[in-house]
């Protein structure tokens, strides 16, 4: 395929009539994306493309990220296709770096990314083919349509990897070396919680959370009250362990801390952006009381609109 030409590309009217993938096209399509994105690093492309390295466009990768949140948030199905294919980019764009450094390449990519679905998904290629994948655990493939059994199974076959990929360490496996550092904190703390879980160390109830609260609330304010500035990281240790004791109550009420937290952020955009409205005066010129008037009745307007719609 010749990388000036562009195949044919639908609208997103027509793509939302289509509920079947096109592989064919897809593959098309793909294969020129992995085209365009070596062309951009290769000597006499795109200067700031070959300059970036993995430091340096990760931060972009977090970004994209919560673009594709904040589209599926806001149920914006041609803006997710978009943000979708940016987030894409960002794959591309380490593959290829990776391939110039001598690394792996796409290919590799999506070689580990095949086996990994049918080595977990035997309940659906069928434990042979799984087995042929990789997996070595012993897993019950006949889930009789029962989600919470295939996560069960999924759960033994990526321990039985952990453990082989730690078989060459002198240090016995934890549970918890499967959950990634490389992630959001609050959704790290809450899979901590759920991983400590399956090996009996957790609160029985959420109201048991309730008290820890306030324990972990009044270490933070004791730390807090000193002055000293070198009590910061104690400090910092203990607003960690009130965050961390806060997102396993989000657990154990089946809430999701991050999409909780964006969305109170939300809510704060709007109420602060109607305070902004409803005063004469510049918010910086008004007092304490003020501002909370302003603010509770940002928030009754909001909720009448909410329920008044």
């Amino acid at each position: 395929m010749c990388m000036d030409t562009l195949p044919e590309s639908s609208s997103a009217q027509d793509s939302a009539q289509h509920s079947e993938t096109d592989p064919e096209r897809t593959a098309a399509l793909f294969q020129q994306s992995v085209a365009i994105m070596a062309r951009l690093r290769a000597p006499g492309g795109c200067p700031w493309d070959r300059e970036q390295s993995f430091d340096s466009i990760r931060k972009y990768t977090l970004e994209e990220t919560y673009e594709v949140f904040d589209a599926i948030e806001r149920r914006d199905w041609p803006h997710l296709a978009e943000e979708l294919g940016d987030l894409l980019l960002q794959v591309l764009f380490y593959a290829e770096m990776a391939a110039n450094d001598g690394h792996f390449t796409i290919a590799d990519v999506l070689d580990h990314l095949n086996h990994k679905l049918i080595r977990r998904h035997p309940h659906v290629f069928g434990e042979e083919a799984s087995r042929k994948a990789g997996n070595r655990a012993d897993v019950d493939a006949d889930v009789e349509g029962s989600s919470s059994a295939v996560l069960r199974n999924w759960e033994e076959i990526k321990l039985a990897e952990d453990h082989a990929k730690a078989s060459a360490s002198a240090a016995p496996p934890s549970r918890l070396d499967s959950v990634q550092r490389a992630m959001p904190a609050l959704a790290e703390a809450a899979k901590l919680g759920a991983k400590a879980r399956k090996s009996g160390f957790d609160w029985p109830e959420w109201r048991d959370l309730l008290p820890k609260l306030a324990e972990e609330t009044a270490e933070l304010e004791a730390e807090a009250a000193s002055d000293d500035p070198a009590r910061k990281p104690a400090v910092e240790a203990e607003l960690g362990d009130l965050l961390f004791t806060v997102v396993n109550l989000g657990r154990h009420l089946g809430v999701d801390a991050e999409m909780a937290l964006r969305g109170c952020n939300r809510r704060f955009r709007q109420r602060f952006r109607e305070m902004e409205l409803a005063s004469e005066r510049p918010l910086e010129e008004l007092s304490a009381a003020e501002l909370e008037e302003l603010w509770v009745a940002a928030k009754r307007k909001l909720a009448d609109a909410a329920a008044n719609p």
